[in-house]
């Protein structure tokens, strides 16, 4: 039975570090759309941490903009990308599955069924909140290019450096490390299938290094670990601040190179044979190992989005994924 006037609910920043959940009309899907109720969604510890904190800087208020996002930077905005639901109206071949959509935290929304993603049957529904950092992680491995073999670093222990570091660890031969100043990132960089250091001693003379801390100082050290002729992958993303980098030193005598990774560009090698939805699909499917579920260390009920956001964007919890209930 179909609903008279169905509505939704949306989690909107309304101004630096504030957020509320409104209610707004939802249209019924057309033929080629489908209505999703959102079971999970994921809350990003980076981008979307900048974005409650109000740090876009308007420069990149196009670049930044969401799939699905509602509002305009700074605020009000209604931002995320990693909502994972049920299509309960809309394309019939889509009806009853469970599926992925880069979508904002809200309970239902009505999007273009090409928009969502249908869930491999190994991967079920509270782990694939992951998939858009898994996407992340896999652009940049494309970046770096790893073979067999490799001594590989990964500075910043977050999500994605952590699915970087287990796509990377999956290389035959690969030696990976994952370099954070936490010690207690140790077990799920293990679980990874990696090894763990403290910037102190973090290995050096590595063949490439991925850097994804958000902090500056790790990208010194991300440098440091770099061996002759290395390539140092950049992930990390400052908003609007300044970063210092090192670039004296051994940086020009080691002739490394500094190149950065964004998930908006499949990379060149790949962009003829590869689209966005497959590098998705891909993602997804690589979300199919129980050891990824390490990464999703806290959970909290939707209504209580606006109460937790703050703290977890203001880094007061020491969360890795932390997963909003629906």
């Amino acid at each position: 039975m179909s609903e008279i006037n169905p509505s939704a609910r949306a989690f909107w920043t309304t101004g630096p570090g504030r957020g509320e959940l409104r209610r707004q009309p939802l249209a019924a899907p057309d033929a080629d759309e489908v209505r999703v109720r959102a079971r999970f969604s994921g809350v990003s510890r980076g981008s979307e941490a900048l974005v409650f904190a109000g740090r876009v800087p308007e420069s990149e208020f196009d670049r930044m903009r969401a799939p699905f996002q509602q509002g305009e930077f700074p605020y009000p905005v209604c931002y995320g990308y990693a909502s994972v639901g049920e299509v309960e109206a809309g394309a019939p071949a889509l009806l009853g599955r469970p599926v992925f959509c880069l979508h904002p935290h809200q309970d239902r929304y009505v999007v273009p069924a090409a928009s969502v993603v249908p869930l491999p049957n190994a991967v079920p529904m509270p782990r694939a909140v992951l998939a858009a950092n898994m996407e992340t992680a896999l652009n940049a491995v494309w970046d770096g290019a790893p073979g067999p073999g490799d001594r590989i670093a990964v500075v910043g222990g977050g999500v994605v450096g952590l699915l970087t570091g287990a796509l990377a660890a999956g290389i035959p031969g690969c030696r990976v490390t994952l370099i954070d100043v936490q010690a207690r990132r140790r077990a799920p960089a293990e679980a990874l299938g990696m090894r763990f250091a403290e910037p102190g001693d973090a290995p050096a003379d590595c063949d490439l290094v991925f850097h994804a801390s958000g902090n500056p100082a790790g990208l010194t050290t991300a440098l440091e670990c770099a061996g002759l002729e290395a390539r140092v992958i950049e992930m990390s993303w400052y908003g609007d601040a300044m970063v210092p980098a090192p670039l004296g030193a051994a940086f020009h005598a080691r002739r490394l190179t500094l190149r950065s990774s964004q998930v908006g560009h499949v990379p060149p090698a790949r962009r003829p044979r590869w689209s966005r939805r497959r590098r998705l699909e891909t993602a997804l499917s690589l979300l199919a190992e129980d050891h990824f579920d390490i990464l999703i260390s806290g959970e909290s009920r939707f209504d209580e989005l606006p109460e937790i956001m703050p703290r977890l964007a203001g880094g007061e919890t020491d969360a890795l994924c932390h997963r909003i209930r629906y």
